[in-house]
């Protein structure tokens, strides 16, 4: 007979086998005394497993995760837990509640990890997460959207030359993988240096919700959990299609100021020479093109029709497998629509 599951200890509370609860970690107190809390729900299976963490809203406008997240903790494959799932749906409060990718002072909580308790309001958020929440599990998955007045293709961003991640970004899903090098204060960075591995899921756009990146993203999440047999196979969505692993991508910017009349969206396989976009001058005397120069899948664009010269319009993942990518596009299409690089601030 096998020895009883420990209880899962967090923030002072206790979470025993087989249960779940919300635990309140203490971040910050406001000008105004009104504390701030950073909430962490966890899922203590009754079984042995791995423990994962599910993050989201690290920049606060980026609510598509919180979403994902919420629709995750509902799913009914959870009820038979093995292992233990820490989900943050909002690490960053300050700039939720403000609608800020920032905190107050105004800092990218995505540059201060690893932190320190004792440095910035950014900083002791970071060093909290690291502390809490992320030296305490086998793997992650971060969940981002696009910026504010941009949209992203559901993607996973991998460490170039982690074949672990590989395995479970084709696991996840989604359509396109991108190899993206780490940035130096990313929790990707501080979290492999701690020997965690996380997924980061990018999809949608900043203070919107999109019903395919969350439907891609809690689909995705289960089926990590599955492959690292944290649950069963039931009701897990099977992946239809294999995703495009991707190893460059280009950001194409506007030649000239204007409006800009776009022809292509997320999802959208190019080749060399296919229109993009035109843009024209208010009194319809200037036109200018912009054209892909490379075979890839449109996975990034910008919603805004006025724009200035350099402004970045298309990211465009090249590949060369132009079949392939099709086939794992129509595949997710059909997924989701069944019944029930750079990061944002380096490219504005």
């Amino acid at each position: 007979m096998s020895a009883k599951r420990e209880s899962f200890e967090l923030g002072g509370q206790t979470i025993a086998p087989g249960t779940r609860r919300t635990v309140d970690l203490p971040v910050s107190i406001l000008s105004d005394h009104t504390p701030v809390t950073m909430s962490a729900h966890v899922v203590h299976g009754r079984r042995p497993g791995p423990t994962l963490f599910v993050s989201a809203a690290i920049h606060g406008d980026e609510v598509i995760g919180v979403e994902v997240v919420r629709r995750l903790l509902r799913a009914k494959p959870l009820d038979a837990l093995s292992g233990t799932l820490m989900a943050v749906p909002i690490v960053n409060t300050f700039g939720f509640l403000n609608h800020s990718r920032y905190l107050p002072d105004r800092r990218d909580l995505n540059r201060c990890f690893p932190g320190h308790a004792s440095g910035s309001l950014a900083s002791r958020l970071a060093n909290l997460f690291m502390e809490e929440i992320v030296a305490r599990s086998d793997l992650g998955i971060d969940l981002h959207s696009a910026a504010i007045r941009r949209t992203n293709l559901p993607q996973i961003r991998l460490n170039p030359g982690n074949d672990r991640l590989v395995e479970l970004g084709r696991a996840f899903g989604a359509p396109v993988m991108m190899e993206s090098k780490l940035r130096d204060g990313s929790l990707r960075m501080a979290a492999e240096g701690a020997g965690v591995d996380v997924l980061l899921y990018e999809a949608g756009e900043g203070l919107r919700f999109d019903e395919y990146a969350a439907r891609a993203g809690v689909a995705g999440i289960l089926r990590v959990m599955r492959h690292i047999g944290m649950i069963g196979s039931k009701g897990v969505p099977k992946p239809k299609g294999r995703p495009v692993l991707c190893r460059s991508s280009t950001w194409y910017r506007a030649p000239v100021g204007g409006l800009m009349r776009a022809y292509r969206g997320t999802g959208d396989l190019v080749e060399e020479g296919t229109l993009l976009a035109t843009i024209s001058d208010p009194f319809g005397e200037m036109d200018a093109e912009v054209t892909a120069e490379e075979t890839g899948i449109v996975v990034g664009r910008t919603n805004m029709p006025v724009v200035n010269e350099g402004d970045a319009l298309f990211h465009i993942a090249a590949t060369h497998r132009a079949t392939h990518a099709e086939a794992a596009l129509e595949a997710m299409e059909a997924e989701i629509d069944a019944p029930p690089l750079f990061d944002e601030d380096e490219i504005i």
